[in-house]
């Protein structure tokens, strides 16, 4: 089962300051949290808490395909949907994800509005337990690796009532594979747990269908001067990550989602259905059309939400 939503009797107090723990982690500057420095990060932390309220507030309203949709539109340039007509609008079906980061979770749930059935397995985060409406579709895993049990029979439920469940195999961040290239996004596909098979085997009659986001994460954000402060890697990309968020001039991204073939569960053994699942992503990897380096998909200067469009290809 899924936990309770944070309560606040100041739902915007509560995600700025979750904003602005996030930031100063980001940018390994947790001891300024309790210093009156941390008011610097206030002004970009509050912007996207009142975002996210208003994402909030449409879920409630409208679904979350919808709400998702109206926040996309205000993190990105567009959405570029393949294989969308995959997706079956009725009966249980498991959807397996890559995790880029960024906008990847609203791209996909604006994707799979066809099944407003859906329900999101995510990690157990204080921002999302801040946002009480898209709580409601979440299955919520609980850090420190304990506590699955329940989780699995959340999904396990969900799915045999005909339902659709979203999932990320990785358990973690991933290269984005417009950004970092097929051979960084290839080798991520060895995290991918085979726990998701074994969920499929509860469910003889399950269908999955395997989806890719890429071209979220912004190649500029990657090289800005600031990333400096940062040592390794992963914590340069965290910090990225943040500033793409902070800053409105990075919301140019053309999100793309592609779809794989749906499959049946079938009745082989685990291993052999984990095994089509990874190969079905190595194919949407390999088959990815190339971006330029630069982020592309939107005319120059252009602002999130100026000309935006869904395109189906």
């Amino acid at each position: 089962m899924s936990q309770p939503p944070l309560v606040s009797r100041d739902p915007l107090h509560t995600l700025t300051d979750i904003n602005v723990d996030d930031l100063l982690d980001a940018a390994g500057l947790p001891w300024l949290r309790r210093t009156p420095l941390r008011r610097l990060f206030r002004p970009p932390a509050l912007r996207f808490a009142q975002l996210a309220l208003g994402f909030d507030g449409r879920v409630g309203a409208q679904g979350l395909a919808a709400g998702s949709a109206w926040l996309l539109k205000r993190m990105t340039a567009g959405l570029e949907l393949s294989g969308v007509h995959q997706v079956p609008p009725s009966g249980p079906l498991l959807v397996l994800a890559n995790h880029p980061g960024m906008t990847d979770t609203v791209a996909l749930l604006t994707a799979l509005a066809a099944r407003p059935d859906l329900r999101v397995m995510a990690g157990d985060r204080p921002f999302l337990r801040a946002l009480p409406q898209v709580a409601r579709s979440l299955i919520l895993l609980p850090e420190g690796g304990g506590g699955h049990l329940p989780v699995l029979r959340a999904a396990v439920a969900h799915l045999k009532q005909g339902g659709a469940l979203l999932t990320f195999p990785a358990g973690s961040i991933e290269p984005d594979p417009a950004t970092f290239g097929a051979r960084q996004a290839l080798a991520s596909l060895q995290r991918w747990s085979d726990s998701t098979a074994l969920l499929a085997r509860r469910v003889p009659q399950v269908r999955w269908l395997v989806a890719l986001v890429s071209n979220v994460v912004s190649a500029q954000t990657q090289r800005h001067p600031l990333t400096w402060l940062r040592r390794s890697a992963p914590d340069k990309e965290k910090l990225a990550a943040a500033l793409q968020v902070a800053l409105p001039r990075y919301h140019r991204m053309t999100a793309r989602v592609d779809f794989g073939a749906l499959q049946d569960a079938g009745e082989g053994d685990a291993a052999s259905l984990h095994a089509a699942m990874l190969a079905q992503a190595q194919q949407l990897i390999e088959c990815l059309p190339r971006h330029d380096a630069a982020d592309a998909g939107a005319p120059h200067g252009a602002t999130a939400g100026d000309g935006w469009r869904m395109v189906h290809r």
